[in-house]
């Protein structure tokens, strides 16, 4: 036991040393989620009353592109250098390796959620937001957008494949995940949709914590996320162990 956790605790280091400030986590995941923020920021054009508004789908997807930014990087690299390998060699479950390396890819996307927030605080006047349900929210945004990444870094081989896959998933979430866009007010045959994403579950907790105008009950919501962790999680493992393993 102790000796996983030392070894879970050195490949976070690792990572963090390593991957980082790699450009592709500074382009997607920092600046794209920064330059976004301030747009909509900015679009709204009647005053900073509506930033708290905007606020939930802004740390959603700083949060979601930040952790699919880490993990294409992370897995992709050192799958493709063979170093992903080497770890798979060591005394040490796959189970206990996959957390190690998803571990760094939760909390830079939870950072990621303090840009917006920041933002906000500068502008206008958030203290009426439960803290206390935002914070669990943002991390289970970040475990739900890391097993994402997880999932596609899997499917592919190269970093640039990575990125392009994860735009495939993730500008869509904006427009599907009631982000910015009301579910209700999508054409009927895309509502399924949007209720079979994480992130729509993430965000609508984050709206009743900041604004208290969720849609759906909140541990509904909390439940559902859950459940899309450990599902895709699951799926990922399954995934290695069919790949890389056997």
């Amino acid at each position: 036991m102790r000796k996983g956790l030392i070894a879970l605790w050195n490949i976070i280091l690792k990572d963090m040393r390593a991957y980082y400030l790699k450009p592709p986590n500074i382009s997607w995941g920092l600046i794209f989620p920064i330059a976004w923020t301030g747009m909509f920021f900015i679009k709204s054009g009647t005053g900073f009353e509506t930033i708290p508004t905007l606020l939930p789908g802004v740390i959603a997807i700083s949060v979601l592109f930040g952790t699919t930014s880490m993990l294409a990087v992370t897995v992709t690299f050192e799958k493709k250098n063979h170093s992903f390998e080497r770890l798979l060699l060591a005394p040490i479950t796959l189970n206990t390796l996959m957390l190690a390396k998803t571990s760094g890819a939760i909390f830079f996307g939870s950072i990621n959620a303090i840009v917006p927030v920041i933002l906000a605080m500068l502008l206008t006047d958030i203290s009426t937001i439960s803290w206390l349900i935002v914070l669990p929210a943002i991390f289970l945004i970040a475990v739900a957008s890391t097993f994402l990444g997880l999932f596609i870094a899997v499917s592919v081989s190269e970093v640039f494949e990575a990125q392009t896959f994860s735009n495939f998933f993730r500008f869509p979430m904006i427009f599907l995940c009631g982000l910015f866009f009301p579910i209700d007010a999508l054409p009927v045959f895309l509502r399924p949709l949007s209720y079979m994403l994480p992130l729509t579950y993430g965000v609508d907790i984050l709206r009743g914590a900041v604004t208290g105008t969720n849609t759906m009950h909140l541990g509904l919501d909390f439940f559902a996320i859950i459940f899309f962790c450990t599902a895709l999680f699951y799926i990922s493992l399954r995934n290695i162990n069919r790949k890389w393993i056997n």
